[in-house]
Order: structure tokens, then sequence, then C-alpha cells
């Protein structure tokens, strides 16, 4: 069992050092964001943010202390998707699935 959790944690360690991803993009509709790149450390958010007037977003990487105003961050690979509640959804059903089959 320790074997097993030790695996868990190790594989947890491993898919956070590799870096945040993010959808990049500036696009009319957001649904069309399917670009994504690794983020530089200094970067722990992904965003998205509508820019008023001219029908556009933009998504990409940002630094927590810059998350104020329009500017809508998230935390998790991929999360500044179309629709958040997919991508959180899988999230928490996948890390219930490990703590069940793990612990």
């Amino acid at each position: 069992m320790r074997l097993s959790g030790t695996l868990a944690v190790l594989l947890l360690t491993l898919s956070t050092a590799a870096g945040l991803r993010c959808y990049t993009c500036t696009a009319a509709d957001p649904r069309s964001c399917t670009d994504s790149k690794s983020c530089p450390v200094v970067f722990n958010r992904c965003f998205s943010m509508k820019i008023d007037g001219y029908n556009m977003v933009t998504k990409g990487c940002q630094t927590s202390m810059l998350c104020v105003g329009a500017v809508d961050c998230c935390e998790g690979d991929l999360c500044n998707s179309a629709s958040h509640a997919g991508s959180s959804f899988i999230l928490l059903m996948v890390s219930s699935a490990m703590i069940t089959l793990f612990f």
C-alpha cells in the first residue's frame, strides 16, 4: 500500500514539474482557441479576457498578481478553455479515482 501511495505522489509531482499548460489565442470565438503552450515558470495561472468593443477574446499565461479586473484567471492545465466546468469536473473525478484506488 505504501508503494502505491508513493507512486501516486511521484506522478503528481512529475506532472506539476512539467509546468502549467494554457490555451493561447486571440479570436472572435472562444471555442476556436485550440493552441496550447507550456507557460514559463513565473506564470502560475491561465487567463481569458474579453476585449470590449471588438468581440474578441484573448487567452494565455498570467501571474496571479495580474489577475484583476476584466482578466478571468484560473488554476490548472488548460483551464481557460471555452467551458471551465468540464475541465474542473474531469480533474475532480480523476483525483477522486486516484484517492479511491491508492488509499
